[in-house]
């Protein structure tokens, strides 16, 4: 006999919406968390990101406020009352959590969990058993060989507490969370050098926003230096030396390296237990269970955008799964993306470039936000990208560059999960003015029927 139905293996976003979800689908629930209920996205990533993210909003607003009849001034920036105030809305949340969390019948274990066998977790020496068990073990910040991190050379996790604001800064990474703490540090002051790898900023975009977002970083100051690799890192006790494959040495006070997130699989018995995986990702078949029958995973250990919204949907689908429902699988490019810099790049759905590769032609269609009146209310550049595939069938990519773009994606999701054509869409009726008829007008001209186009 297990001691109980389903054994969660880790709190953050996948790991307690599954919880919760099996609870209250009658199911008996133990939870396994070595540190706080919440993981990665509440405490080091989503939440503390996007609160600083709105301080530099707010000073960028104050930066600007005469252009619409504002008398005001920016004295600075004051980072440590910004990280106060990042701590507070984080704290918050989780006092939340952990009482949503005390609401359900589930019990929640502190400890570093370690899988024994395909129905067993062993923590601090209590070993709990279940019919199932769910991996959401999370990821952690990927560092780059050989170059140390110390008191000026950091990961996002240590930008995040950041009390001061650097004179000046390079971002190794133009990925999600580098252009995103690029944007942070840029309306705070900093100035700021973005250095990737590959051929452009955002490489998991569309080639049309990633060119979109190259234009209006660099309009905002920053340095963006693509196709650039990094030779070497040296830092000493007043500034960081950075070495460029270009021959170049840029002398910079703090180094930021984001180049992205690892699986956190390795030291948690999943490897002894058999558990099939790639590159440290465990592999899953289409109801997320791993090569073990019995153990599933979810989140950011399977392949595929790291995302705690994805990870509350791989967690509500394996619930809603072992407790004989029939959930519906929603993964892979129908998950929105939102990258939440000044201005924002929101997407669903395939890219151009893959959508051809797809369905053999697609035909697309931008529609600019100059023609926008809330855009143009609000100061903001960019446009509304639609795919579809062919030239009559279904919307099949949607992607918005501009601020508060990622409010707008939800409508789109609709549009590209359910496969309907731009007439479909442009045929509802978008209030006037908003952001979100920007959508509606580009269904409408992609269908032939252009109201507010230039083109």
């Amino acid at each position: 006999m297990s001691d109980v139905d389903l054994v969660v293996l880790g709190g953050g976003s996948g790991g307690y919406s599954c919880a919760i979800r099996a609870e209250q689908l009658g199911l008996s629930v133990v939870l396994i968390e070595e540190d706080k209920l919440g993981g990665t996205c509440l405490h080091r990533g989503c939440i503390p990101t996007k609160a600083l993210l709105h301080t530099a909003e707010v000073a960028d607003t104050v930066r600007g406020s005469e252009h619409v009849g504002v008398t005001a001034s920016l004295g600075g920036v004051d980072a440590a009352a910004a990280v106060k105030y990042q701590q507070s809305v984080v704290a918050a949340l989780y006092t939340g959590l952990q009482g949503l969390l005390k609401r359900h019948n589930i019990e929640i274990i502190s400890g570093r969990g370690r899988l024994v066998d395909k129905t067993t977790v062993e923590v601090d020496g209590r070993r709990i058993t279940g019919t199932s068990v769910v991996l959401a073990t999370g990821s952690y910040s990927r560092t780059i060989p050989g170059i140390e991190l110390g008191e000026r050379v950091m990961t996002s996790e240590q930008a995040l507490a950041l009390d001061r604001v650097p004179e000046s800064v390079v971002v190794l990474g133009g990925g999600v969370i580098g252009v995103e703490f690029a944007s942070i540090w840029q309306s705070f002051g900093s100035k700021v050098t973005v250095i990737e790898a590959l051929d452009r900023i955002l490489p998991g975009e569309d080639e049309w926003s990633s060119k979109q977002m190259l234009r209006a970083l660099k309009k905002r100051g920053m340095d963006i230096r693509v196709g650039t690799k990094v030779e070497a890192v040296r830092a000493s006790a007043e500034s960081v030396a950075v070495a460029l494959s270009t021959g170049e040495t840029v002398n910079t006070d703090v180094v930021l390296v984001a180049v992205g997130r690892g699986p956190r699989t390795d030291d948690t018995g999943i490897a002894e237990a058999g558990i099939a995986t790639d590159r440290g990702f465990v592999t899953v078949d289409d109801n997320l269970m791993t090569s073990v029958p019995g153990v599933y995973a979810v989140g950011d250990i399977v392949p595929g955008f790291q995302l705690a919204h994805r990870g509350f949907q791989h967690g509500m689908f394996v619930a809603e799964y072992l407790a004989g429902k029939s959930p519906a699988r929603v993964d892979g490019d129908r998950v929105p993306r939102v990258t939440y810099s000044h201005p924002e790049v929101a997407s669903v759905g395939l890219t151009e470039k893959d959508a051809q590769a797809k369905h053999g032609s697609v035909t697309s269609l931008v529609y600019d936000l100059g023609g926008n009146g809330k855009s143009r209310i609000l100061g903001t550049a960019g446009g509304v990208k639609v795919i579809r595939a062919q030239d009559d069938g279904p919307v099949v990519g949607v992607h918005i560059v501009g601020d508060r773009a990622g409010e707008l994606i939800g409508e789109a999701q609709l549009a590209v999960a359910w496969e309907a054509l731009p007439s479909e869409v442009g045929a509802f009726v978008h209030a006037h003015p908003t952001q979100n008829e920007a959508l509606g007008e580009a269904m409408m001209a992609l269908s032939g029927r252009p109201l507010h186009a230039h083109s």
